[in-house]
């Protein structure tokens, strides 16, 4: 019987061809491109609520000053009354900026505006409002708009 004996393999058994390695890094290629713009959605939307978590905040803020006051407060008005992050144009995670608009005694409009951050790219939900008026809460999104349309429901605010 003969001893088993290893043998010295040859340097091509050695390590991969340039062929195998370019159909790798085309694989991935193509993974990446397919799953990157998926995963910015969802990030872009997971942001959004923060925008919402902001604009319940201005509500409640709003109500908490119109129980003690005639009318509904700009936003200076609010952050004099209540200084806190609650009431700060910008939020912590910074991808939206506040602003309310024409607060009277019975409405008032809080827009998060996205468009100065990533949030930009979120498409039609870039820009989210909530108008209250008379006690009617609408909701309303746009990408670069000036003035909403408002409805009971919008696409944004599922």
């Amino acid at each position: 019987m003969k001893p088993i004996t290893a043998t010295a393999s040859s340097p091509r058994d050695a390590g991969f061809t340039l062929i195998e390695l370019m159909i790798t890094v085309v694989i991935l290629s193509i993974l990446i491109a397919v799953a990157l713009p998926s995963f910015l959605d969802s990030m872009r939307k997971g942001r959004r609520s923060e925008a919402f978590a902001a604009l319940s905040a201005m509500q409640q803020a709003q109500e908490r000053y119109r129980g003690s006051n005639p009318s509904y407060a700009s936003l200076s008005e609010l952050a004099t009354a209540s200084p806190s992050s609650v009431v700060s144009p910008t939020r912590p995670g910074g991808y939206y900026t506040l602003s309310v608009t024409s607060p009277s005694a019975t409405s008032y409009i809080v827009t998060a505006d996205g468009s100065g951050s990533s949030q930009a790219n979120d498409g039609a939900c870039a820009k989210l409002s909530v108008e209250i008026s008379g006690g009617r809460i609408q909701y309303g999104s746009c990408k670069s708009c000036t003035t909403f349309t408002y409805a009971a429901r919008d696409a944004c605010w599922k």
